[in-house]
């Protein structure tokens, strides 16, 4: 793995494919995760952000729902976004890019006027969120089959 990254907004079609690629590596391909579940109506409604190498490979992604779209996932609170769908590809893991997605991402959500950012973490994945200010609340939850636990982090 050489070269630096940028994260950006995944604003056309070849960026939301290059998310949904990333994806399925790490979701679908790594974790078991079934292929009809991993892509859902979200998808068409949230705010991807995108990490990129320099010669343009994609490295992660991670998606915020806003308003209607987040409030199944944030008890209803039209002020709190949710964060997910966040995969790093194995061979950018460890260089910092999913802290530069989270902070994208919470990036999008202030300035949408949102005023916290809910997400699922994988159990696994519970000290990354929490270096990075997100509190888990309730208890441990299946999803496609990984045990989550929700969390928070006001803005």
């Amino acid at each position: 793995m050489s070269g630096p990254y940028t994260v950006r907004i995944a604003e056309d079609p070849a960026d939301r494919e290059a998310c949904f690629a990333v994806r399925k590596e790490v979701f679908v391909l790594e974790q078991g995760v079934d292929e009809d579940i991993e892509y859902d109506a979200y998808d068409a409604v949230a705010v991807h952000v995108l990490a990129v190498r320099e010669d343009g490979v994609p490295l992660g992604t991670g998606r915020l729902l806003h308003g209607a779209a987040a409030a199944a996932k944030t008890g209803g609170d039209a002020s709190v976004g949710s964060l997910g769908r966040l995969a790093v590809s194995r061979e950018a893991r460890g260089l910092g890019v999913g802290v530069a997605l989270v902070r994208a991402i919470e990036d999008v959500a202030r300035a949408r006027g949102l005023t916290a950012v809910d997400l699922h973490a994988q159990t696994q994945a519970l000290g990354f969120y929490e270096r990075l200010g997100y509190a888990p609340y309730g208890p441990q939850f299946p999803d496609a089959g990984i045990p989550h636990r929700a969390m928070r982090r006001a803005l």
